[in-house]
């Protein structure tokens, strides 16, 4: 298979292909970053090629060009290589105003996901169909792949820690594309103004279920600065568990979310025993790492220019393994090997419960059980909003 014919034909570029002749006489707004591309080349470019009148340009975390670091203040522009004004929806407001969408007659949003509720683009997609049904805007999504796949994984996050990095009353790891999340906050109303929101999904062609990332063909394009590829974004849906820890996630070094430590972790072999007896697909090896920082990635790593020690991932079959439980099982490990560790206030909001909560569960193992009921519960309540077998 080569990278020109990948088995899997994204959303944007059946756009292109069926769909563009609609969009003649409209004024376009954009949102989208650098995975907005269809064979090498950004929609932007290749919509202003094709004479759409593109008017707007909106940046999510990280950027519309993606140079922005994770939760860096992004302000309002002009794209240097266009001219076209750029609003920031990472910045004083997270919702297009009014005034933001003032000369912009059709919204397309154009974002790869990773498929984890505490990844933003699904809030900032909830936000701009809320925004765009205000104003009687259509949305159209032009659906991308779920790089896991169909899994459905971790806590249901309780009402009391919704937040930005989880607005929605989904798993940690939901199972489904970015326009099926769309067609089911429309119809579960779990935005405003849904009654008025006009959502049309693009979909994919190729495209099922049971296919994770490397099966699709498509190149990757990192979705934000810190997971340069489909296996930093694996690993990340149970690893970010980290970020909600006293311990380093491995922002600061060439793999973030693969490097996992800290200066007072003391990992024995057994420990490392127990996690490869436990996992396969993938390896776990002890090693030290020194975070640092890098503009763009980790602007104030934890433990900057200190010697960390710990464990390097290493993934060798994602099929073999659930990364969210493979979080959860290091959490336990590097916890047990790092007494002076500790959860901080960013964990429920990343986990979506309580500390104590979390805390007994790991250490009884009643977490699995937990998940699995929800698992099933959302997979029934999700059933009728999706779009791919």
């Amino acid at each position: 298979m080569t990278q020109s014919q990948p088995a899997v034909k994204v959303g944007a570029h059946v756009l292109l292909d069926k769909h563009l002749g609609e969009l003649e006489d409209k004024r376009v707004g954009l949102v989208m970053n650098p995975t907005a591309r269809v064979g090498g080349s950004h929609m932007l470019d290749t919509l202003l090629a094709r004479d759409i009148n593109v008017t707007a340009l909106f940046a999510p975390e990280h950027g519309f060009r993606g140079d922005v670091g994770a939760g860096e203040t992004i302000e309002d522009g002009i794209d240097q290589s266009t001219g076209l004004p750029v609003f920031s929806l990472y910045g004083k407001t997270r919702t297009p105003s009014p005034e933001m969408l003032k000369k912009v007659d059709i919204l397309l949003f154009d974002i790869q996901d990773v498929g984890a509720r505490f990844y933003t683009y699904n809030a900032t997609l909830g936000n701009i169909i809320e925004a765009a049904a205000a104003q009687d805007i259509p949305v159209w999504i032009l659906d991308r792949p779920n790089p896991a796949g169909d899994i459905i994984s971790g806590w249901m996050i309780q009402n009391k820690h919704r937040s930005f990095v989880g607005k929605y009353p989904i798993p940690m790891v939901h199972g489904m594309t970015l326009g099926e999340l769309a067609k089911m906050m429309v119809g579960e109303q779990w935005i405003e103004n849904a009654g008025q929101a006009t959502v049309r999904v693009i979909p994919m062609e190729g495209w099922n279920r049971s296919m994770k990332w490397p099966e699709t063909g498509l190149t990757w394009i990192p979705p934000s600065p810190n997971l340069p590829s489909f296996y930093h974004a694996y690993v990340y849906l149970g690893t970010v568990l980290f970020e909600g820890t006293t311990m380093s996630e491995g922002r600061g070094t060439n793999d973030p979310f693969l490097r996992i430590g800290s200066p007072e972790t003391k990992l024995t072999t057994s420990h490392i025993a127990k996690l490869r007896r436990q996992f396969s697909g993938v390896n776990i090896e002890r090693r030290s790492f020194t975070p640092k920082a890098i503009p763009g990635k980790a602007s104030n790593p934890k433990f900057e220019g200190e010697r960390c020690h710990g464990i390097a991932i290493r993934v060798t079959n994602p099929d073999a393994f659930n990364p969210v439980v493979l979080g959860a099982e290091l959490l336990s490990t590097l916890r047990d090997a790092t007494p002076e560790a500790s959860l901080n206030d960013y964990m429920p909001k990343l986990s979506g419960i309580d500390n104590s909560l979390l805390q007994e569960q790991l250490k009884k193992e009643l977490y699995l059980k937990n998940w699995e009921e929800t698992a099933q519960e959302f997979k029934e309540q999700r059933r009728q909003y999706l779009l791919y077998e």
